[in-house]
């Protein structure tokens, strides 16, 4: 049984585009539909799969924005230079059309409302898709668990989710801090660098609240904050990485 499980997950299944909506000038969301899908846990990822009509295929791997919601799904893609499939998604997939994904992929890096709190999630980037996934997880699930958000990003423009974050931010027991490291707006009051130590030590749950740590986002941020985390006291144990590079990986 639990091997006929394992192999109906990772077939793959055609799901259809029911809506697409601009987060930022470079990402898009794309909402799914896809019959047969077994369902997914908030931090996991899935498989694209694009076939051309040659013949020629690419793959790449998105994580989940959305926590389960039947056969629903929510993918959040970034255009990457030179990224085949981020392109097309971004520039060419439109509402009616189809495409092929398996999932969900990953155990490790996930969250579910009644796991315990405090919660600290850390984004750079696109790293926020999975870990909002686990926000809207608790709030649909009326958690009362406490989490805190620091997410990066380059610009007041490139803030992925922003509208709905500025909303979240207003929920009891939810606190969320942008960094940007390029421009800020005028009257920009939040911090205005990259996520360093001093930040962390600041920003972060104490390691005295035993909090368990999801950081997400390219490779040398991912790194540079769970080593920092680490030398502040946290245990390794309660820190979980997720990391993705310009050539594919969870975004």
């Amino acid at each position: 049984m639990a091997r006929a499980a394992i192999q109906r997950r990772l077939n793959w299944l055609i799901a259809e585009v029911v809506s697409t909506r601009e987060e930022t000038p470079l990402v898009r969301t794309i909402e799914l539909e896809c019959p047969g899908w077994p369902g997914h846990l908030p931090g996991q990822h899935l498989d694209v799969r694009l076939t051309a009509e040659d013949g020629y295929t690419a793959q790449r791997s998105y994580s989940i924005a959305n926590p389960a919601d039947g056969e629903k799904l929510a993918i959040t893609v970034e255009h990457v230079d030179e990224g085949e499939v981020s392109a097309y998604l971004i520039e060419e997939l439109t509402t009616g059309d189809r495409i092929e994904l398996r999932g969900p992929i990953g155990g490790y890096f996930v969250w579910e409302p009644g796991t315990g709190g405090p919660l600290q999630l850390i984004a750079g980037g696109s790293g926020i898709v999975p870990l909002m996934a686990m926000l809207r997880a608790r709030i649909e699930a009326g958690s009362d668990e406490l989490v805190r958000l620091l997410a990066s990003a380059r610009s007041y423009e490139h803030i992925i989710y922003r509208e709905e974050l500025s909303e979240i931010a207003q929920r009891d027991g939810i606190e969320v801090t942008h960094t940007l490291t390029r421009s800020q707006p005028e009257g920009w009051t939040g911090p205005s660098r990259r996520v360093d130590r001093a930040m962390l030590e600041n920003l972060v749950w104490p390691p005295a609240r035993e909090p368990t740590c999801f950081v997400c986002g390219p490779t040398g941020f991912v790194e540079t904050v769970a080593s920092t985390l680490v030398e502040l006291g946290h245990p390794p144990g309660r820190i979980r990485t997720e990391r993705f590079g310009p050539t594919g990986g969870p975004t």
